[in-house]
């Protein structure tokens, strides 16, 4: 009986890790992420979901643009088709844009083909709105299965992770925000914050476009230096 109730916990256990893993922004038991560089580089990567976003997308961009910092966006496919303006707008200033999918579903309770299908509508949408994408893509909720992140590489595409992130989305007080992303900070990270919301186009990010604000200027007096994904992967010593 011990020996069969001992089966059971250590299956439990099991399951319950495997389903963090399946969420857990840093974990790697299902495939390799790009969550960070390595701990200490006085880099940080200021990256942002769920837009484009009328009107905040826009009000953080000239919050970015007024620091010279570059970001980088991962986007909602439906949203990229109903203002692909603001996509236009977010490329322009210089900044970097990711697959987000076309509908922010939890990819782990997804077929191959709704998978697949996610993907490739969010990169026409970007392809048609711009012109063209990058290979940049992160999985809505940071859910994510072998099954998926096979998909992912297969269309040629770089799954992105975080290790820091704001716990914006309710949305919360700037300060709060701050504090939150202040408490993770080491250097070498991967910033999440949200300029838009899943549910709906015109979420209320006012309070990440304060924090944001904040976080750069308090970051840069350290000495810090923001790069987007794409600078951080193509150098520095990658943590995955």
């Amino acid at each position: 009986m011990l020996a069969i109730g001992l089966a059971g916990v250590a299956a439990s256990v099991a399951a319950l890790s495997a389903g963090y893993q399946s969420m857990a922004p840093t974990g790697q038991w299902y495939g390799r992420t790009f969550t960070s560089l390595e701990r200490g580089t006085k880099q940080l990567a200021l990256t942002y979901d769920d837009g484009p976003n009328d009107p905040h997308t826009m009000r953080l961009l000239e919050v970015l643009d007024r620091h010279n910092v570059h970001a980088t966006f991962f986007l909602i496919g439906r949203y990229v088709q109903q203002r692909p303006d603001i996509v236009r707008e977010v490329v322009n200033a210089g900044h970097i844009i990711g697959n987000h999918t076309f509908t922010h579903p939890l990819l782990i309770f997804k077929s191959a083909a709704e998978v697949r299908k996610e993907l490739t509508d969010c990169r026409s949408a970007i392809q048609d709105a711009v012109g063209g994408y990058s290979n940049l893509f992160r999985p809505p909720f940071g859910g994510r299965r072998p099954a998926v992140l096979g998909i992912v590489r297969e269309l040629g595409l770089e799954p992105i992770m975080w290790n820091v992130t704001g716990y914006d989305w309710s949305p919360p007080p700037a300060m709060v925000i701050e504090k939150k992303v202040s408490r993770q900070i080491r250097g070498g990270d991967v910033i999440l914050l949200h300029d838009g919301g899943h549910k709906q186009m015109g979420a209320d990010r006012s309070q990440t476009v304060l924090a944001t604000d904040h976080l750069i200027t308090r970051y840069k007096s350290e000495g810090y230096g923001f790069r987007t994904i794409l600078e951080m992967l193509e150098g520095g010593q990658v943590t995955v």
